[in-house]
């Protein structure tokens, strides 16, 4: 057990000060509100104002509010579908940062890259071969499609800028009667501009090796490998398991793989949320199933460990006042997601009894949601709901505003509930001995 601990404690460690994995998990985490406001702006003009997908079906009258669909298409437009801009941003920022850089400056250089390898829609060719117009960049890109691109440009370009930043040579020094703003300018620039060139470059590059764009190219070799890798139960368990192992001695499991998850399942997710917004149904078999909604859903409601089973288990099974105090107190917590009450307070950390349907309840519940969902009763996640929602109503929500998504859960959360009962039972009898011993 104590191996176990130094090891998972020492991978922890290495996770945790690791530039380019905490980049990542930053950025996502702070796009994570406008990621909402998207999914809001989704719900209204899909789930609540639509006659032929959404509840003006069943109850006309609230048709009236059509007219405000436009605005909240807008939003959604603006967020969800413009992900990849900011998500690039987020990400050079964040490495910046880390490197010691100060200022936004560092994730305008990002962003400008991925821009400067991100392809116009259409461009006027005169009979000469010349291009003598341009359209505006392919949008298309800006959304799920472009993600990975972002990502790794922002991380490239931030990096070659910083290291191009600790040269003295490349900077220009200013008299000391230029205003400060001025000279910090100047002396970026030269770093400024060779990083803009090299992204450049490597947009050139991929066209004249691959004969298309560096976004086809890195989502077809780099984007749908790792998408497809997020498609399957085998690296989703696996996922799930560490990040249990991590709880399990002490660390912060999904802080720890944060990265991990939100590279491999948040395009799965934007990308149903793409296709329900263009009127593809959520129980379509061109919808992603592992996507970060649809995992929150059944492997993560109640808290990390699906606690929210163990507290309804101790209720129904437990028999000493000190558990049942402890599910008191953390049953509300619970209900919005949060248990560090109940896992810290049973203790679930190194705990040998517990900690087994700790560590296996969330992955029995994704095996069972799989199931339900790939014979069809279960719809795929097509919006990205708040992970405070309380289950059920979490369920309901992310599947569209569908019925069968929160019976979905309901039956998640009482297979946990069954999963955490015996193993609850012998932890008391366990509990019991200890005490006649004392």
């Amino acid at each position: 057990m104590d191996k176990l601990a130094d090891v998972l404690g020492r991978a922890g460690a290495w996770a945790g000060q690791n530039k380019i994995l905490s980049s990542i998990k930053n950025s996502f985490q702070t796009f994570m509100p406008l990621t909402i406001a998207g999914a809001v702006g989704l719900l209204w003009s899909n789930v609540l104002v639509n006659s032929s997908t959404g509840l003006g079906g069943i109850f006309p009258p609230i048709m009236v509010l059509e007219f405000l669909n436009p605005a909240f298409t807008a939003v959604f437009n603006a967020t969800i579908s413009c992900i990849t801009l900011g998500v690039t941003y987020g990400i050079a920022q964040e490495f910046a940062e880390a490197s010691g850089e100060k200022g936004w400056f560092p994730g305008v250089v990002g962003l400008s890259a991925f821009l400067a390898v991100t392809p116009r829609s259409f461009d006027v060719v005169a009979e000469s071969g010349e291009v003598i117009a341009a359209g505006g960049y392919a949008v298309g890109f800006f959304g799920a499609t472009g993600l990975f691109t972002g990502m790794i440009l922002g991380l490239v370009a931030s990096a070659l800028y910083c290291k191009l930043r600790t040269i003295e040579g490349l900077k220009v020094k200013m008299p000391e009667q230029v205003p400060p703003g001025v000279a910090k300018a100047f002396e970026v620039l030269v770093p400024a501009i060779l990083t803009m060139i090299v992204a450049g470059l490597i947009g050139l590059a991929s066209d004249m090796i691959f004969n298309a764009p560096i976004n086809d190219v890195i989502f077809t070799y780099v984007q749908k490998p790792m998408m497809q890798i997020g498609s399957s139960l085998g690296g989703v368990i696996v996922i799930y398991i560490f990040i249990m192992l991590f709880w399990f001695v002490g660390i912060h499991g999904n802080n720890m793989l944060s990265a991990v998850k939100e590279t491999l399942f948040t395009p799965l997710i934007l990308d149903n949320v793409e296709k329900f917004n263009q009127g593809i149904p959520a129980t379509s078999d061109e919808m992603n199933i592992f996507g970060m909604a649809w995992l929150q859903m059944f492997g993560e409601f109640g808290g990390s460990g699906v606690t929210l089973g163990l507290v309804l288990s101790i209720f129904i099974f437990g028999r000493r006042e000190d558990n049942r105090a402890i599910a008191a107190l953390s049953v509300v917590p619970g209900i919005f997601n949060i248990n560090e009450t109940v896992t810290f307070g049973i203790p679930m950390v190194l705990n040998p009894i517990l900690g087994i349907p700790f560590i296996i309840a969330p992955v029995i519940n994704i095996i069972f949601g799989y199931v339900i969902t790939l014979i069809g009763f279960c719809p795929k996640a097509v919006l990205v709901t708040p992970w405070t929602t309380p289950p059920i109503l979490f369920g309901f929500l992310t599947t569209g505003g569908n019925w069968r998504g929160a019976v979905s859960q309901f039956l998640a959360l009482v297979l946990c509930t069954v999963v955490y009962a015996p193993f609850l039972i012998a932890y008391e009898k366990y509990q019991n001995k200890q005490a006649n011993q004392a």
